[in-house]
């Protein structure tokens, strides 16, 4: 095992579950400490739990990323436990599924909220401290339903994650001059709750998979956070504005 993030703190929204609890645990075995985020403190505070029972440090702060007066708490909290922020990892996300003439704008607002205004709003504040204290790494959760491909019934989704990804992007273009280095990664179906259809059997994703992917089967929790690692590191020095897809051969 390596420590690439020994001394390194690294912020992590949506770290309840799924790629967001998957990178936690991955930064933490990896030497860094880990202040997880999200509104559920309950799969937080589990989130901890799992880190410490491997000998590793993190910390809950429990935020609505939709919020600014959250985020900007989220953040000023973390460099006030920890004495700093290096990485960030914004990785809340909604999903909203249907047609789109019958989606009801309330959904519609949440989706846009969280998925992009969220990456917006921690992005600001974070790209706050990092200026101010030598730069930093980012990394933002998009979608390979975003900028890459789209399904239908998929629309709003699709278009709050290809935001990210233009904004990541933008703001890639923007920060690397004052050392701060800004990517996203693009996740095709990984195995979390989110990608079971209503009523689906894991069994029948599984099997749903082998048709619909050309690897043959779902992306797995660890391979999600080994992307999100490689690019906090220090062997992606040089790659600035990527949005690495990660979906088996979806979008190839």
């Amino acid at each position: 095992m390596t420590a690439r993030f020994t001394g390194k703190v690294v912020l992590i929204s949506g770290g309840g579950s799924g790629i967001g609890r998957a990178g936690a645990l991955a930064f933490a075995r990896e030497g860094a400490t880990v202040v997880v985020a999200g509104r559920n403190a309950d799969s937080l505070r589990k989130t901890v739990e799992l880190i410490e029972a491997e000998g590793g440090r993190a910390d809950a702060v429990t935020a609505d990323v939709s919020s600014s007066q959250d985020v900007a708490r989220l953040v000023t909290t973390t460099v006030e436990r920890h004495g700093g922020l290096h990485i960030a990892f914004n990785n809340a996300g909604v999903l909203e599924a249907g047609p789109l003439a019958d989606m009801d704008e309330a959904a519609w607002d949440h989706l846009i909220a969280v998925n992009l205004t969220g990456v917006f709003l921690s992005m600001k504040h974070q790209i706050a401290h990092m200026r101010a204290n030598g730069g930093g790494v980012i990394v933002n959760t998009a979608s390979n339903l975003g900028a890459h491909m789209r399904l239908p019934f998929l629309g709003a989704y699709a278009a709050s994650k290809a935001a990210v990804s233009a904004l990541s992007r933008a703001a890639a273009r923007e920060c690397i001059g004052q050392g701060i280095r800004i990517n996203a990664i693009s996740p095709g179906p990984i195995d979390t709750a989110m990608s079971l259809r209503p009523g689906e059997s894991e069994d029948a994703r599984t099997e749903r998979m082998k048709e619909a992917l050309p690897i043959g089967r779902i992306g797995t929790l660890a391979e999600a956070a080994s992307a999100v690692l490689w690019l906090a590191s220090p062997e992606a020095g040089f790659t600035v504005g990527h949005d690495l897809v990660i979906d088996g051969g979806a979008t190839a």
